[in-house]
């Protein structure tokens, strides 16, 4: 069962991205390279991939592989938790800003809401000891830092950002930290409800 739960999983990952990069490309406002850029810009796309790439992986089960860093220890409840994010900011912040038809609204669900319930699901039937070391897991927050850095200078350089709430010239500088700052602070929430959560499920069992 777990394998068919991590197929599925690596079909709509994959199907998701991919759908959502061909539509970028053919309703693209600059040119190839620089879209493609902006493709990886976005959290919800790299959080995505990992998903997929942690779907994937866990189906292979292929112990020596570099990707195999997506499936290590904490990992799993990482990803859950910045999917969850995804989820959450598009919901309150971004749901109300468009109205997108056809494969674009199948794409949008699918990377905004589906996969993160779905992944959900699966940390919670799934979800080991390795998973809830609370020092493996905590470390991932570096990837969020890392991300908004990145986008900072690059939007510092030029002139573009991919969410409006951390579009500097428009909202300005602090403005756009905090939003940061309220996002970190919702991730480790969250870390460590789940941290806290399967540790009490695994006891009962």
């Amino acid at each position: 069962m777990k394998r068919k739960f991590e197929a599925i999983g690596l079909i709509m990952g994959w199907f998701a991205i991919i759908g959502q990069f061909v539509l970028l490309i053919l309703n693209r406002q600059a040119g190839i390279p620089e879209t493609i850029i902006r493709f990886f810009s976005f959290f919800t796309i790299l959080t995505n991939i990992m998903v997929a790439l942690y779907f994937t992986m866990s189906y292979l089960n292929h112990k020596k592989n570099p990707l195999n860093f997506f499936v290590s220890h904490g990992a799993l409840t990482a990803l859950t938790t910045f999917i969850l994010i995804v989820g959450l900011v598009y919901q309150v912040s971004l749901r109300h800003i468009w109205n997108p038809t056809g494969l674009q609204f199948v794409v949008d669900e699918l990377l905004h809401t589906v996969i993160p319930i779905y992944l959900l699901i699966y940390w919670f039937r799934y979800s080991n000891k390795s998973d809830l070391e609370s020092k493996s897991v905590l470390s991932w927050l570096l990837y969020p830092m890392i991300y908004a850095m990145f986008i900072f200078l690059r939007g510092y350089i030029y002139g573009y950002y991919p969410y409006p709430f951390l579009n500097i010239p428009e909202i300005g500088i602090k403005s756009a930290l905090f939003n940061i700052g309220i996002i970190l602070g919702i991730s480790i929430l969250i870390m460590i409800l789940l941290i806290v959560t399967g540790n009490f499920r695994k006891n009962l069992i």
